[in-house]
């Protein structure tokens, strides 16, 4: 569909409208599934003689050791300036504020007399944080997932990110790891760093948990070693980034151009949609596009995104919020006239930009919101990363004498009524234990 197309949301059959909110198609070939399943079985069997293999054949880079010296972190501040320096620590400092928040309060309470029910949270032991390489440092990731791995007390986050060819990675990264106190960086990437960390190396410690965004390879990784036994949990499915901007007649075409463009650079397959109710708003930023996109580094790649781009009008704002709803977008944008009245009916999106100074450049960056979020509609049932997906949390109970002999009857009542005798049981010998010490005049 090309970019300069309108379409006009009342006179679409639902079939149609489904069709102007897909998104580009993920790879999901046979020969893709094929190549990381065989990736990460030589992985698995060969360790880090395969991670370094695969190193070489895909980054080009021929390395002795997969662990990043420590003394490069440590001094890699030297190596940067002292305008990305501060940055980094702007942004470190806000997204540290916003995550400490985060932290979640342990319950403790009495369910019935006698009867304490507990529920605690704990930090997640080793964590795996893959940053993608590409044509440019990615040090707002590492940040992103370091923070949180930080402010949650995770005792061994390490992370992983394929070298250059010279085997080298840019001081931004190693800089932002200093700041969230990691020290374990291993230079590969890909399926084979996905599978290193799933299930350990004799270079790479075997994590619990693997964050952070990546290529269909990645991607792919990412979900077979969730599914294998002696595997990694992920944290979430993947897909390619988009943003749906909704706004209105007074809106500044300007700004929705810069925050469609600013989505558009991060890929081919990214998606740019655009939902408004006033036609000569939208046409303004079509206008507003095609001027800024002229002017960028990566026009190239945004050109390609933006021409699967969508323009969507509607017949009012209400109509627009149940278009974004029904996207479900990964990255929402709100630029209305009282924008922030609109958040009691937005019911699906990863993170929520509200206002005409609020980019998504904001939260990608130093707001101090994750910008690890649900894309391809998983908005729907998944979260924005943060805090608790960096811990999990348990329960614990205690029952005293009187509390056992309190519920003892609707347990075994229960047991009953499911068949399970030995659960049944468990309850029995202690209350009938309980009630022969009673009747002896002993203490139970």
């Amino acid at each position: 569909m090309s970019s300069q197309s309108i379409i006009e949301w009342g006179t679409l059959s639902t079939q149609a409208q489904a069709d102007a909110l897909s998104r580009p198609a993920m790879k999901d070939s046979v020969l893709l599934r094929d190549t990381v399943t065989k990736i990460v079985s030589q992985v698995r069997e060969n360790q880090d003689s395969a991670v370094l293999a695969y190193t070489k054949e895909f980054d080009g880079a021929e390395l002795s050791s997969l662990r990043l010296d420590p003394d490069l972190i440590e001094n890699a501040e030297s190596e940067i300036s002292d305008a990305v320096k501060s940055a980094i620590d702007t942004a470190y400092a806000n997204i540290k504020c916003f995550h400490e928040a985060q932290r979640p309060q342990d319950i403790r309470i009495e369910t019935a007399p006698g009867v304490i029910c507990e529920q605690k949270h704990a930090a997640l032991e080793k964590v795996g944080l893959y940053i993608p390489g590409g044509s440019a440092p990615l040090p707002s990731t590492v940040l992103m997932l370091g923070v949180s791995a930080q402010v949650a007390g995770c005792e061994l986050p390490i992370l992983c990110t394929p070298p250059s060819p010279q085997g080298v990675i840019a001081a931004e990264i190693r800089y932002a790891a200093k700041k969230c106190g990691i020290q374990h960086i291993y230079l590969c990437g890909g399926a084979q760093a996905i599978a290193g960390m799933a299930f350990g190396t004799e270079t790479i410690p075997k994590v619990d948990k693997i964050f952070g965004p990546g290529n269909s390879f990645v991607t792919e990784a990412k979900q077979q070693v969730s599914q294998a036994l002696g595997g990694a949990a992920i944290d979430m499915p993947a897909g390619p980034s988009e943003v749906l901007v909704i706004a209105d007649a007074n809106a500044n075409a300007a700004y929705v151009a810069a925050d469609l463009l600013s989505q558009a650079e991060h890929g081919a397959d990214s998606q740019a949609v655009l939902v408004c109710d006033n036609q000569a708003l939208i046409e303004q930023v079509q206008q507003q596009v095609l001027l800024q996109l002229a002017q960028l580094s990566r026009r190239d790649i945004a050109g390609q995104a933006v021409e699967h781009s969508r323009y969507i009008l509607t017949a009012d704002i209400e109509q627009s919020v149940e278009v974004s709803n029904a996207y479900a977008p990964e990255h929402l944008i709100v630029q209305t006239d009282n924008a922030r009245e609109l958040l009691a009916t937005l019911k699906h999106a990863g993170s929520i930009f509200v206002g005409a100074y609020s980019p998504e450049s904001a939260g990608d960056y130093a707001s101090g919101t994750n910008h690890v979020l649900p894309t391809y509609g998983y908005a729907r049932n998944y979260s924005s990363l943060g805090l608790l997906d960096f811990m999990r949390r348990y329960t614990v109970q205690e029952l005293s004498y009187d509390g056992l002999n309190n519920i003892g009857q609707a347990i075994m009542d229960l047991a009953d009524a499911e068949g399970l005798d030995a659960h049944r049981n468990a309850v029995k010998v202690r209350l009938s234990n309980i009630n022969e010490q009673s009747r002896s005049g002993e203490n139970p």
